[in-house]
């Protein structure tokens, strides 16, 4: 059991990461969905879409903070839950439909340096999370920090499909690291509803 002192203390730094997740995440959004539009590139707009589900869930984490208990400890993971699911049903629209059109994106320098930045920065920023949502007993700080480390997990997606598009040509590469950015955020999102720890 931890002391209070010792509890705080981890409270204060779930809030000062979860600070830290909606201020990068919210850069994030702003120029992969701008980047995205410009291209037109599925696998960007999906990544910066993710970039403000994670904002969600960092406010959600902040909300939960604000007076833990097990009934806000549920519906901070439902929350969370939902936010993933939304997000996997657009990729899939629109990644599907830009398999079905033979949609032809641009290359996007701007996303391949942004998707390369955010594979550096989010590991270690969910892992700081997840590690403070561990030593608090705290599963819903853990299924956020799991959105974290998604977002790492989508960067290498993206980062693979904006790279083959831009070297080898391939059109569809786009659209689908788009598509596996959608299971994996089906994925989390099944998880968090469940109430799993989702790491």
């Amino acid at each position: 059991m931890l002391a209070l002192e010792e509890k705080r203390a981890l409270e204060r730094r779930a809030r000062l990461l979860a600070l830290a997740t909606i201020g990068w995440n919210l850069v994030e959004a702003v120029v992969a969905i701008t980047a995205g539009a410009v291209a037109g590139s599925s696998a960007l707009i999906g990544f910066g879409l993710d970039s403000t589900v994670e904002v969600g869930a960092a406010a959600v984490a902040l909300w939960y903070l604000a007076g833990v208990d097990e009934e806000r400890e549920h519906r901070a993971l439902r929350m969370i839950g939902v936010s993933f699911f939304a997000l996997a049903a657009y990729i899939v629209f629109d990644a599907g439909r830009d398999l079905l059109t033979g949609a032809d994106p641009d290359t996007s320098a701007v996303g391949i340096v942004l998707a390369a930045l955010s594979l550096l920065v989010m590991p270690l920023l969910a892992a700081a999370k997840r590690r403070t949502g561990q030593r608090l007993g705290s599963r819903a700080l853990v299924a956020e920090s799991a959105e974290t480390q998604l977002c790492a997990y989508l960067s290498a997606i993206l980062l693979v499909g904006l790279v083959l598009r831009a070297t080898v040509g391939w059109t569809w590469a786009d659209p689908l690291a788009a598509l596996g950015i959608a299971v994996l955020a089906a994925r989390e999102g099944r998880e968090a509803w469940k109430g799993e720890d989702c790491c």
